[in-house]
């Protein structure tokens, strides 16, 4: 198990049942970043990620 599966499996267990929009979830990471701009990266590679999620792999 990595360090960061705990912060999720925390996720799901407070938030599981809650829906929330993409637009609320990117308020937050900007707001995450604003306040750690040393995870800036991750943060961005993980939204891009996101984003992509449903495109065609060629």
């Amino acid at each position: 198990m990595y360090f960061t599966d705990r912060g999720i499996e925390e996720l799901q267990k407070r938030r599981g049942e809650e829906e929330v929009s993409l637009s609320w979830l990117a308020d937050r990471m900007v707001e995450f970043v604003d306040l750690h701009p040393e995870f800036e990266a991750a943060t961005e590679r993980l939204a891009t990620w996101l984003a992509r999620l449903d495109d065609d792999e060629d």
